[in-house]
């Protein structure tokens, strides 16, 4: 049985090009959450931007941040009321997650939702640590055969798919 430590490391932006490893409690997983021990995390341009300009646009890093949301890993805990996953599931993780109550959620457009909360995006932190905690609905469930690096790809890939089926809208 796998021992879930108090503590693991996580990549922490403080403001442009001020970043460290730094120790933080694990998260406990919640009502309909799932703890995933994080095995592969893509390195975004996104990610790159906030270490290197501290914002983009208007989304300015003003309290310690952890980076990444191009992540996959493997359930190790699931919050009370989860019973679409098992622990051991392999998953890919969706890091937006959408207030699932306004118009746009309820017409199944919640990509688009102005409440998200998207993973590393100010003041939200991110997946680049060893253990992160969220909604089990939104991480996929993927076949064993698929690699931690492959299935991190999920987010960035379904991006590309979505910008090229709307090609001339």
């Amino acid at each position: 049985m796998l021992t879930i430590p108090l503590t693991d490391l996580a990549l922490v932006l403080r403001k442009a090009n001020d970043m460290s490893l730094e120790e933080r409690p694990v998260p406990k997983p919640g009502p309909g959450e799932v703890l995933v021990a994080i095995k592969a995390t893509g390195i975004c341009g996104s990610d790159i931007h906030f270490w290197t300009h501290g914002c983009i646009a208007d989304l300015v890093v003003k309290e310690p941040m952890i980076l990444g949301h191009e992540s996959a890993g493997e359930v190790v805990a699931l919050g009370s009321g989860v019973n679409t996953h098992q622990i051991g599931d392999h998953v890919a993780i969706e890091p937006g997650v959408p207030c699932r109550s306004c118009g746009l959620c309820k017409e199944g457009k919640y990509n688009i939702c102005s409440d998200v909360r998207f993973a590393a995006t100010p003041p939200i932190d991110g997946t680049l640590r060893y253990y992160y905690a969220h909604p089990a609905d939104f991480c996929h469930i993927v076949p064993k055969n698929l690699s931690f690096d492959e299935a991190a790809m999920a987010e960035p890939l379904s991006v590309a798919i979505h910008a090229n089926n709307r090609g001339g809208d």
